[in-house]
């Protein structure tokens, strides 16, 4: 069972092609349309770096969309 306070796994930071961050085991196979970004630690150094680097939470697509309207 899985318990945030003794969490010893080691995580690692992933993106898709939509530039939308999640976690993900690193000692697990990515899902598919998922590619590893760098960053691996604890649970939370990982969500931490999501929080600094993932400032705009528009998918790629959006943003880009937007940009051509403007």
């Amino acid at each position: 069972m899985y318990d945030e306070q003794t969490d010893d796994r080691t995580y690692q930071v992933v993106l898709n092609d939509e530039e939308q961050y999640s976690i993900w085991l690193a000692d697990r196979e990515l899902p598919l349309g998922w590619r590893a970004e760098g960053t691996r630690g604890s649970r939370e150094e990982c969500l931490a770096h999501i929080g600094t680097v993932w400032t705009d939470l528009r998918p790629l697509s959006l943003r880009r969309q937007m940009a051509e309207q403007s």
